[in-house]
């Protein structure tokens, strides 16, 4: 007896801010699509790390938190009703003689598809650890890699460690909050935005560099102090602290996906300007692709997501005159799902 298995159009691997706009846009196009997400959650790493940070860099919102932005992504996402997949990775791709895929999970669990999008933001992310004695005592007490909830911050003396986007994000957002805000570098000059550059150097936040952090003083998983050594000198201060935040960055692993054939360049997919892969029928959006003047927001990976769905959409259907769809398109339909949606 053969067994009958779903056949997808399109199977998005990766349940962050692009794979599921691309989820939404993929309905818009009536293409029957499955997302298969790594973690037990929707929503990738903003769900995981970034519930409560303010996103301001999208078109038409002036401003809105992590969590908030996700749970709308995922309503709009819902709208063409895709199969989600949550908890599993993806560890196996085969191509079969027909040109469809079959993608086999970590729990042998197998997905039959004929086109694959991958939104897998930097795939597998590890945060980098602070590398000073006994930090693993204090880890997720009063040494953190995240933020959860800013209120638990309030009133209290945080030193944070780095320089990229999320350290001086994180210092702009908790300086009205805590009691006072150390920013910790090891380098004379910041990452990310100038606006919030300039923004935290205009605060009232301490800003030591170029230093970084070399010992930690407690009892019992709580910080009492924090030692701060000026890179080039024996120079060292103690700081009296509350809380330790850590944003030293991610170490990136494309996980299993590094093996399947497809090219890949400074640890990431290399795709053209339609975001196809080096594979036909494989196409990519976010922060997993890599190509001449990507632009590296949000923004940017939710024009990837469609044109990656309308090269998928043309790839399953060459002999087909591609057009521009808009929401436009499916007014009555979006209308009727969206009032479905509102009673559910």
């Amino acid at each position: 007896m053969v067994q009958w298995h779903q056949l997808y159009d399109v199977t998005i691997i990766g349940g962050g801010p692009v794979g599921l706009f691309a989820a939404y846009y993929c309905g818009m196009r009536e293409m029957n699509t499955k997302i298969i997400e790594f973690l037990p959650h929707l929503g990738g790493k903003v769900s995981y790390f970034y519930p409560e940070k303010m996103i301001h860099d999208i078109g038409g919102i002036p401003q809105i938190s992590g969590e908030n932005f996700i749970k709308q992504l995922e309503q709009q996402a819902k709208t063409f009703d895709p199969t989600i997949i949550l908890n599993q990775q993806v560890t196996e791709l085969t191509k079969q003689e027909d040109g469809t895929f079959v993608l086999t999970s970590q729990s042998g669990e197998k997905h039959y598809t004929r086109t694959i999008i991958l939104a897998t933001g930097f795939g597998t992310l590890k945060t980098v650890k602070l590398d000073v004695e006994n930090a693993n005592d204090y880890e997720g007490k009063s040494l953190h890699y995240s933020v959860d909830k800013i209120d638990y911050f309030r009133d209290k003396h945080v030193l944070i460690s780095g320089g990229g986007n999320s350290a001086v994000d994180w210092a702009n957002a908790l300086e009205p909050v805590a009691r006072k805000v150390t920013v910790v570098h090891r380098r004379d000059e910041f990452g990310g935005l100038e606006c919030n550059i300039t923004a935290m150097r205009n605060s009232s936040i301490s800003i030591m560099t170029p230093y970084t952090v070399t010992a930690l003083t407690g009892e019992a998983g709580q910080l009492s102090s924090v030692t701060v050594s000026r890179l080039g000198t024996s120079a060292t201060e103690e700081i009296i602290v509350d809380e330790l935040l850590v944003n030293h960055g991610f170490d990136i692993d494309l996980g299993p996906i590094k093996n399947w054939g497809l090219e890949i360049e400074n640890g990431t997919i290399k795709v053209d300007r339609n975001m196809k892969t080096s594979i036909d029928g494989i196409f990519a959006a976010g922060d997993v692709v890599n190509y001449t003047h990507k632009l590296k927001l949000i923004a940017g990976g939710f024009a990837e997501g469609p044109t990656a769905v309308n090269s998928a959409k043309a790839y399953l259907e060459p002999e087909q005159d591609l057009i521009a769809l808009y929401s436009t398109h499916h007014h009555d339909e979006l209308l009727r799902k969206h009032k479905k949606l509102a009673k559910a």
